[in-house]
C-alpha cells in the first residue's frame, strides 16, 4: 500500500501523472478522457496517481508560451466525479496561493474524507501575487488537525542555481510533508547532487529520508521540448541536440528516461535513499501518451529487478 511504503520510506513507489481535462471540455467528454484514462493504468499496478492543480506560470517566464495556457479542471472534483471507479490512491496536488487561509481550511475539512494524500505547491515565482505563501498553508494543514499526508514538491535544477534544494526538504519535513515529488528529470547530474547533498546532510544531522518520488516524461516533438523548457525543466545542450536530430525523438527520449531511472537507482540503492517514479506525459498527443504507459511498464520491472537483487 502507498500509505505503507511512504509511513515505512519505502523505495519503490510508482505513480502515474495526470492533468485533469480543460475546464470547459463538455461533461460527455471529460466522461470519456476518464474512461480512456483508467483502461490505460487500470491494470497496471501502480502505488497511486498524481492528479496536477494547473497554474498559469507565465509570471516566471518572460518567454512566450509554447501553448496556451487553459484552465483545468479541479483535480479533487475530477478525482471525486470522473475517477472514483479506478481503484487506487489518488495524490491531489493543490495550488494554494489563490487561496486566503480560512478558504484552505474549510478545503481541508471538508476533504477530509475524500482525499488521503495531497501535495500543496507554492506560485511560480515571487513575482506572482498570493494570497498564502506555501509556509502559511503548511501551518494551516497543521492547524486542521488533517488526516491528509502532505507531499511536497522538489526542483533538482533549483540545486543547481541555489544549492540548498536538500535544505528546503528538510524545512518542509519538519513542517509536515512524509514524501516528495520532482519536477521532470533530464539532467542527471544535478539529480545525483541534490542526492548527495540531501544524503550526506541526513547523515551528519541524524535525519531520517523521506521518499522522493522523480518524475520522468517522454518528449516527442521539439514543440514538446520547447514547451519542457520553458516550464523550467533543465536539458543539457548534448541532450537537446541528440533529440533534435534523432530519427525518432519520442523513442529517444524514452531510452533516456529509462537510463535516467536506472543511474537513479543505481546511485540511490547503495546509499539506502528511498525512492520511486512518477511517470506523465506533458503533451496530450496520442503517441505521447501512449509512450509514457510504456515507460511506466518498462520503470515498473526495472525497480522490481532492484527489489529482488536487494532481498537476495
Amino acid at each position: 500500500m502507498l500509505k505503507d511504503k511512504i509511513n515505512n520510506r519505502n523505495s519503490g513507489i510508482l505513480l502515474y501523472g495526470l492533468t485533469p481535462p480543460k475546464l470547459n471540455t463538455d461533461q460527455s467528454k471529460i466522461q470519456s478522457i476518464a474512461k480512456k484514462q483508467i483502461e490505460r493504468i487500470g491494470d497496471i499496478g501502480l502505488d497511486g496517481l498524481v492528479l496536477y492543480d494547473i497554474q498559469d506560470e507565465s509570471s516566471r517566464n518572460d518567454a512566450p508560451r509554447p501553448f496556451p495556457f487553459m484552465e483545468t479542471l479541479s483535480p479533487d472534483v475530477y478525482s471525486a466525479k470522473y475517477l472514483k471507479d479506478l481503484n487506487l490512491p489518488k495524490i491531489i496536488y493543490k495550488s494554494v496561493g489563490k487561496y486566503s487561509k480560512q478558504e484552505l481550511g474549510h478545503w481541508i475539512k471538508e476533504n477530509a474524507e475524500q482525499i488521503d494524500y495531497s501535495v500543496f505547491v507554492g506560485t511560480p515565482s515571487n513575482k506572482q501575487k498570493s494570497s498564502l505563501s506555501l509556509n502559511d498553508a503548511y501551518s494551516v494543514n497543521h492547524a486542521a488537525n488533517s488526516s491528509m499526508i502532505l507531499g511536497g514538491v522538489t526542483i533538482p535544477e533549483r540545486h543547481y542555481k541555489k544549492n540548498d534544494e536538500h535544505l528546503r526538504l528538510f524545512k518542509k519535513d519538519d513542517k509536515g510533508c512524509h514524501f516528495f515529488i520532482s519536477q521532470c528529470v533530464y539532467n542527471i547530474n544535478n539529480t545525483k547532487n541534490f542526492l548527495s547533498d540531501y544524503y550526506y546532510s541526513s547523515m551528519a544531522d541524524d535525519r531520517a529520508l523521506l521518499p522522493i518520488i522523480f518524475t520522468l516524461t517522454p518528449c516527442g516533438s521539439v514543440k514538446t521540448m520547447e514547451f519542457m523548457e520553458w516550464l523550467g525543466i533543465d536539458m543539457p545542450q548534448w541532450l537537446k541536440n541528440d533529440l533534435k536530430h534523432s530519427e525518432d525523438i519520442l523513442a529517444k527520449s524514452i531510452d533516456v528516461c529509462k537510463t535516467i531511472a536506472k543511474e537513479l537507482l543505481d546511485y540511490c540503492a547503495g546509499k539506502n535513499i528511498p525512492i520511486g517514479f512518477n511517470i506523465e506525459s506533458v503533451s496530450i498527443r496520442k503517441a505521447e501518451i501512449e509512450a509514457s504507459i510504456e515507460l511506466l511498464r518498462d520503470v515498473k520491472t526495472m525497480m522490481k529487478k532492484y527489489e529482488a537483487s536487494a532481498v537476495s
